[in-house]
């Protein structure tokens, strides 16, 4: 089992920056795939970015391509998302999630076991 803790989130005007980092505890974490998602309230939980173990392969999604950039550090057992350019449409509760590194890089939220307590993102016009 792992447990994940998310932090990083805030208020940030639209065209800036932040930096969301998901710390993991528990077992091996290059042992997992690591996936982002957000969700907005009355809507479902959306992906947005995915990484492999080993940190070599990543997906995102079509909506953050070229602004959003997965990457981990399994030395210090966090990932993290990094958001430039940001936009109000950005603003959600991100969510990072956890599945065993043997299974495929997926971007359906209903394939990952453990996830975290979410992060808040507001983004101001």
């Amino acid at each position: 089992q792992v447990q994940l803790v998310e932090s990083g989130g805030g208020l940030v005007q639209a065209g800036g920056s932040l930096t969301l980092s998901c710390a993991a505890s528990g077992r091996t974490f290059s042992s997992y795939k690591m996936g982002w998602f957000r969700q907005v309230p009355g809507k479902e939980r959306e992906f947005v970015a995915a990484i492999t173990g080993d940190g070599k392969t990543t997906s995102s999604a079509d909506s953050v391509k070229g602004r959003f950039t997965i990457s981990r550090d399994n030395a210090k057992n966090t990932v993290y998302l990094q958001m430039n350019s940001l936009k109000p449409e950005d603003t959600a509760v991100y969510y990072c999630a956890a599945r065993p590194s043997y299974r495929s890089l997926s971007t359906n939220y209903k394939d990952y076991d453990y996830w975290g307590q979410g992060a808040q993102v507001a983004v101001s016009t």
